[in-house]
């Protein structure tokens, strides 16, 4: 839609006048990009200061590439993926070659196929795959101009490829006004006015005529050297005005600016160019046919293109192109709002209804001179079409546009509450609350009012996973409970995990406790109880009766989970059904489904939940000892934080610098978390920050510290999954420091949970925790039977943590020869797994016991690789392929395979098969089932 590409030469030529220094910066990035490497730039700068002109320096300077374009459209903002599609639609012959995830993915965003609305980020991984597959072929140019007027969905997966560019041989550049928040951190190349001697050379350049100095100069110092005033301003002054005269140059109203320029040019017009700009601007498909069918329906005939032509402000020919985004901004702003709704209802009835019927619709709303139920009928149809194109930004704008034109105010209150459940799944958070007080000032039934109520809630839960939003379902669920039993069973299950969330930072009336208590008077199920509605019960009862009242339906409800479940609710409900089992005591199921949850969180592109699958992974595999496993995953997650903007806090990356006994590190991620979690009201953060706290405490040997921790992390007893780990933390710290009676009363909530539960993960911990409160021959038998119950379980450091602690009883009780042979196998195991300050704590145990430590030795070529190299090349040894790497960590398989050669060369290999033998491995290092 820009003219710079059919511009003469010597015009090019004229308006790069002075840019050495940015061609410059250009060449450079084509260097890079032919070199092999990927590069992105922001572009920006003042309309008309030249930024068009370099994306067309750049395409005709980058020879051999292949040249993608888009441009924001300010009318297109409203369409979901228009702009992406825009830069996509020539490339996608080689969507075959996506991995299914992506590939459906970007199908459906394009309208290719119907399905369920795409995660934005898995679009975006989709498009990075696409692009990575084309430069394959050749280096490849995206040029994006006018990057402030794409749609929110197209601004924000192209953000996210620029960030996550690295070996594809390709070249991302934006041009835009200002740089955008979705851009932030994305180098920057700044465009100013030119230098006063490159803009008198550039008026001497257009300039057929002489002029007067003091008219250049005036010019050039109200231009600010602008490129396109300059080019501009100059063609409405004649000969005689340039060689001076009385009065300027007062003449040239300079100031008004470039668009008011455009203005006046156009205002300048005949009626009938007026009205056939007017039609031109209103449809910026550019498409000559459309725009001559809603002429010939207003009676303008093709000679009213020549005045506008002669302007220089558009162009009609195969395309419909303005001089200048602004010309087109010009051209629609000079007409009156009732030219401008004739305008529209022209380009609908030129519109065809089958082939483009959701641009008709957008063009009769604009037409509608008030409500008009029959178009708002015809806005909610093409919200129906954009969603089952995963559209829900679109249909989001559909929807409240009927909104606005349905007089009816219980019609107006449907459709408002139907634009605002979009626009929540479209991320536009404050428009939805807008919406939702449109719904509430009209008529709404029971139902509808506990949809206002749940999404008040849903937007609560999103952006601080806390606060009102425990309150609010509780309200949604008790309105339904009348209505819709089902729906008011699953809004209180909603409910309970926002309540666990929340935790002690909850509002009035939504702890869990409180929450558990309302939920205790959902309605029954219609049908047989499924798993979704035992977890319901089983956690309803153990809150709000007792731990063991709520066993039976739990146990029951994580034997049973998938059965009957589409994917996405598995997905809902996994989270739920992982803490489940951490407050079971149940080992293997709780890796089960943390396996599960990550594997379907991957094969469904469910970004979102991919940050609490990753974390509920990472800490199943801290505790079973495989730190090395938990560390990749840990730093998948940082990636993924970083592509998604999650905002779920570092718990993984803090539980692993906590059991590494990294005291610095640990700490300063456990204050980070605490003031984190606090501001958003996660309460939950707390406990788990003070679990790690205590764990850090106790294998440094700051029992004290520990202590306070575990108290902290206990005060709140409501907590379903940590609050276990936390008890004994608790117990031991306790018992180190002499404080009995502090121990005796955490292990009597302890032995609550063990008489119900009676796993051998529970039955170990209580027995080593009671081990520390007693003595003679009373506490080795439950040494040995904490060793002999863990060693059943997957749990290795509750194993090795059972060897230390009857190791150190032990040495007390002066048996120097058992004392070493439990402190030797305990030091051993934390060693190994890398448990560093637990291992140490072992070391010092066995010196006093006059014995030394089996010292281990690690292989030290891989300590050359990067914190993202290592990573990688533990996923390629582990038996992931390069394009399921590139899907883990955001990048593409180009960009792995160009760090797996860095990786050969460092460490001495020529291909994958030879990574097992030069990488350390975990005891979990081959488990790729997730």
């Amino acid at each position: 839609m820009h003219e710079s590409a059919d511009l003469p030469g010597w015009r090019r030529a004229a308006e790069m006048t002075g840019r050495r220094v940015e061609c410059g910066v250009l060449d450079q990035l084509i260097g890079a990009v032919r070199a092999g490497e990927s590069r992105a730039l922001v572009v920006h700068g003042e309309p008309g200061v030249g930024k068009t002109a370099l994306l067309e320096y750049l395409a005709v300077q980058a020879r051999g590439f292949r040249v993608v374009r888009a441009a924001g459209v300010q009318s297109e903002m409203e369409l979901a993926f228009a702009g992406l599609h825009q830069l996509c639609a020539p490339l996608l012959d080689r969507i075959d070659h996506l991995p299914v995830p992506q590939r459906d993915a970007l199908r459906t965003a394009f309208g290719m196929s119907e399905g369920p609305a795409p995660d934005r980020f898995l679009v975006g991984l989709a498009v990075l795959g696409l692009l990575s597959e084309v430069a394959e072929q050749q280096p490849l140019m995206c040029l994006i101009d006018d990057q402030q007027w794409l749609d929110g969905a197209s601004a924000q997966v192209l953000a996210f490829v620029a960030r996550r560019l690295g070996a594809e041989s390709t070249g991302l550049v934006f041009a835009a006004r200002v740089v955008s928040g979705t851009l932030v951190g994305v180098p920057e190349l700044v465009i100013e006015g030119l230098r006063e001697a490159d803009a008198r050379a550039l008026l001497d350049a257009v300039l057929t005529e002489p002029i007067d100095a003091r008219v250049r100069d005036q010019i050039v110092f109200e231009t600010r050297g602008n490129p396109l005033a300059l080019l501009e301003l100059t063609r409405g002054l004649a000969p005689a005005e340039l060689a001076g005269g009385f009065g300027l140059p007062g003449l040239v109203p300079l100031s008004g600016g470039i668009e008011e320029n455009f203005l006046r040019r156009a205002s300048a017009l005949p009626e009938r160019t007026r009205q056939l700009l007017l039609i031109a601007a209103a449809d910026p498909s550019g498409d000559p046919a459309l725009v001559w069918r809603a002429a010939g329906r207003l009676g303008i005939g093709v000679d009213a293109a020549a005045p506008a032509a002669d302007t220089g402000l558009v162009e009609f020919g195969t395309r419909v192109r303005f001089r200048h985004p602004l010309a087109r901004s010009a051209a629609y702003r000079s007409a009156s709002a009732q030219d401008r709704q004739v305008t529209h209802r022209a380009l609908a009835e030129a519109t065809d209804q089958r082939l483009d019927p959701d641009r008709r619709a957008w063009h009769r709303a604009q037409a509608a001179p008030g409500p008009d139920e029959d178009v708002a009928a015809e806005l909610e149809r093409s919200a129906g079409r954009a969603r089952a194109r995963g559209g829900t930004a679109a249909a989001a704008a559909f929807l409240k546009q009927a909104a606005t034109l349905t007089l009816d105010p219980a019609g107006r209150a449907g459709r408002a509450l139907a634009a605002a459940q979009a626009q929540i799944q479209a991320g536009a958070f404050d428009v939805a609350g807008d919406l939702l007080a449109m719904a509430e000032s009209g008529p709404l039934s029971d139902f509808q009012q506990a949809n206002v109520d749940a999404m008040r809630a849903q937007l609560a839960y999103i952006t601080s996973r806390g606060g009102d939003a425990p309150t609010l379902l509780l309200k949604a669920a008790r309105r339904l409970e009348p209505i819709d039993a089902d729906l008011s069973r699953t809004t209180y299950l909603d409910a309970l995990v926002a309540a666990i969330f929340a935790g002690r930072l909850a509002g009035p009336g939504g702890n869990v406790l409180e929450a558990a208590r309302a939920a205790s008077a959902a309605p029954p199920p219609r049908r047989a109880p499924r798993a979704p509605d035992l977890l319901l019960d089983g956690t309803t009862a153990g809150l709000h009766v007792g731990y063991a009242a709520g066993v039976p339906a739990l146990r029951r409800a994580l034997s049973d989970f998938g059965d009957g479940m589409s994917p996405e609710e598995e997905l809902r409900r996994m989270y739920l059904a992982c803490i489940t089992a951490m407050r079971l005591w149940d080992d293997d199921r709780w890796e089960e489904l943390s396996a599960r949850y990550v594997r379907l969180a991957r094969e469904t592109g469910a970004l979102s939940e991919l940050p609490l699958a990753l974390t509920a992974r990472a800490y199943m595999l801290l505790f079973t000892g495989d730190l090395t496993a938990a560390a990749s995953l840990t730093e998948e997650l940082h990636a993924v934080n970083e592509a998604t903007g999650s905002g779920l806090a570092s718990y993984g990356a803090m539980g692993l610098a906590a059991l590494r006994g990294d005291e610095a590190g640990a700490s300063a991620l456990i204050d980070a978390t605490l003031e984190d979690v606090t501001r958003r009201g996660e309460g939950v953060g707390i406990t788990f920050a003070e679990w790690a706290n205590a764990t850090l405490n106790n294998g440094l040997g700051h029992y004290d510290k520990a202590m306070a921790a575990g108290l902290r992390a206990t005060a709140y007893d409501k907590d379903l999954g940590s609050l276990c780990w936390s008890l004994v933390e608790l117990i031991e710290a306790a018992a180190r420091c002499g404080r009995t009676e502090t121990a005796t009363g955490a292990y009597v909530r302890l032995t609550e949970m063990a008489s119900a539960s009676h796993t051998d993960w529970v039955r170990g911990a209580q027995a080593r925790s009671y081990a520390l409160l007693s003595e003679g021959d009373a506490a080795e038998r439950l040494y040995l039977e904490a060793i002999a119950r863990f060693a059943k379980t997957r749990l290795r450091v509750d194993l090795a943590r059972a060897h230390l602690v009857y190791g150190e009883w032990l040495r007390r009780e002066r048996r120097r020869n058992d004392a070493r042979e439990q402190l030797r196998t305990a030091h051993t195991m934390l060693d190994t797994m890398g448990i560093t300050a637990f291992a140490e704590r072992a070391d010092r145990e066995l010196r006093a016991a006059g014995g030394t430590a089996h010292q281990r030795t690690v292989p030290s070529r891989h300590e050359e690789l990067t914190a993202q190299e290592a990573q990688i090349a533990r996923m390629a040894r582990d038996g992931l392929s390069n394009p399921e790497i590139g899907t883990r960590l955001f990048i593409s398989a180009r960009t792995v395979q160009y760090h797996l050669r860095k990786v050969f060369t460092k460490l001495g290999i020529t291909s994958r098969s030879q990574l097992d033998r030069v990488l350390p491995s975990g005891p979990g290092a081959h488990e790729r089932t997730f």
